[in-house]
């Protein structure tokens, strides 16, 4: 059985009180995906992504996320 996550992917601002950071990597898909991986490989996201979105991110991902390691 798979996990069929669906939702955004995308960069987010965070500010605090204590600084801010800009083009953190986020987005709902991408933290539900990150968090069901502690307990299922077989994972699959559904989200748009722009151009600027990292590969490196997206093949961390699909290291992480997918069954043997491919999308």
């Amino acid at each position: 059985m798979s996990i069929l996550t669906v939702g955004t992917m995308a960069f987010d601002s965070i500010e605090t009180p204590y600084g801010k950071v800009d083009k953190v990597i986020g987005g709902a898909c991408t933290y539900i995906s990150w968090a069901a991986s502690y307990w299922h490989k077989d994972i699959s996201l559904v989200s748009i992504i722009g151009d600027d979105f990292p590969q490196d991110e997206v093949e961390q991902l699909k290291a992480r996320v997918c069954k043997y390691g491919k999308a």
